[in-house]
C-alpha cells in the first residue's frame, strides 16, 4: 500500500511538472532514478532536481530547441516577460519568424514610446508541435504568443512598466454601454470557462492602473499591419472602442476560449513548406 501511494505521488508530480514546464517531468523522473540508486536524502534529491532542471532549461534547451524550430525570447530588454516565471517554466519559446516579429515590433514601440517595453505572457513550449500549453487551446506550435496591455497610473497618467495582474491575465476592460458584450452572451450560452480567470486573480490593483489606450492601440496597429501576422484575438468591444474595425485580421476567438479583454493574442503565418 505504501509503495502504491509513493508511486501515485511520483506520478502526480511527474504529470504536474510536465504540464507546467514540459521538461520538468523528465528531469524529475531522472532525479528519482538517481536518488534511488544512490539512496540520496530528500534534501539532496531536491537539490539534484533543481540543479538538473536549471542546467537543462538555461543551458541545454536554448541550444537544442533551434534544431526543432523554436527559439527562446529574451528575458530582458525592449522585449521581455511581464513575469519572469514565464521563462522559468519554459513557456517563452517561439518560431524564428515570431521572434523576429516581436523584436521588430518592440523596437518600433521603443522608438515611438521611449522607455517602454513590450511585455509578453505565455508563448509556447520548446519541444514537439501539438504539445498543449495549458490552459491555452492553441499555443502548441510556436506561432502564438500573448502580449500584455500597456498601463498607466490612474491618478498621474504616467506610463507604467507593470500590470494590475501579476500574470497579465484576469483584470479585464469590461464592455460599456452599447458596445458588443460577448462576455455576457458567452456566459449565458453555457460557456462557464469564459471568465474563469477572474476568480484566480485578485483585483486589488484596479484603483492604481488604467489601460494606456493610445499605446496599446498602437501596438495592435503595428501587429495588424505587419506582414508576418496571421491574426490577432481581441474582445469585440475593445476593437469597437479603439476604432480598429478596418483591421480584418483582428478576430473574435469564440466562446470556447476565455476572455481577451485583458491581453492580446497574436500569431504569425505558418511558413510554406
Amino acid at each position: 500500500m505504501i509503495k502504491l501511494l509513493r508511486l501515485s505521488g511520483h506520478a502526480i508530480v511527474f504529470l504536474a511538472l510536465t504540464i507546467l514546464t514540459q521538461l520538468g517531468g523528465l528531469v524529475y523522473l531522472l532525479t528519482i532514478c538517481v536518488a534511488k540508486k544512490y539512496r540520496l536524502a530528500r534534501w539532496k534529491t531536491l537539490a539534484l532536481f533543481l540543479i538538473g532542471y536549471c542546467f537543462s532549461s538555461f543551458l541545454i534547451l536554448p541550444q537544442f530547441s533551434h534544431l526543432l524550430g523554436r527559439e527562446p525570447l529574451p528575458w530582458t530588454g525592449e522585449l521581455r516577460p511581464l513575469n519572469v516565471t514565464t521563462c522559468l517554466l519554459n513557456r517563452h519559446y517561439v518560431t524564428p519568424e515570431l521572434k523576429d516579429q516581436m523584436l521588430r515590433v518592440s523596437a518600433q514601440m521603443q522608438q515611438e514610446f521611449p522607455g517602454s517595453h513590450l511585455q509578453y505572457l505565455d508563448a509556447c513550449f520548446p519541444l514537439v508541435d501539438g504539445f498543449p500549453l495549458l490552459p491555452h487551446l492553441s499555443h502548441n506550435d510556436g506561432r502564438k504568443i500573448d502580449l500584455a496591455f500597456y498601463y498607466a497610473d490612474i491618478n498621474t497618467n504616467k506610463s507604467l512598466d507593470d500590470a494590475p495582474s501579476p500574470i497579465g491575465y484576469g483584470v479585464h476592460e469590461d464592455p460599456k454601454g452599447d458596445e458588443p458584450n460577448t462576455t455576457e452572451s458567452c456566459l449565458e450560452g453555457g460557456h462557464w470557462q469564459y471568465g474563469f480567470v477572474d476568480y484566480l486573480v485578485p483585483d486589488w490593483s484596479k484603483d492604481k492602473y488604467k489601460v494606456n489606450k493610445f499605446q496599446t492601440r498602437r501596438l495592435i496597429q503595428l501587429l495588424s499591419e505587419d506582414e508576418a501576422t496571421d491574426k490577432l484575438f481581441l474582445e469585440p468591444h475593445l476593437k469597437y472602442r479603439w476604432n480598429l474595425a478596418k483591421y480584418t485580421n483582428i478576430k473574435f476567438h469564440g466562446c470556447h476560449a476565455v476572455r481577451h479583454d485583458d491581453h492580446i493574442h497574436t500569431q504569425v503565418i505558418r511558413p510554406k513548406e
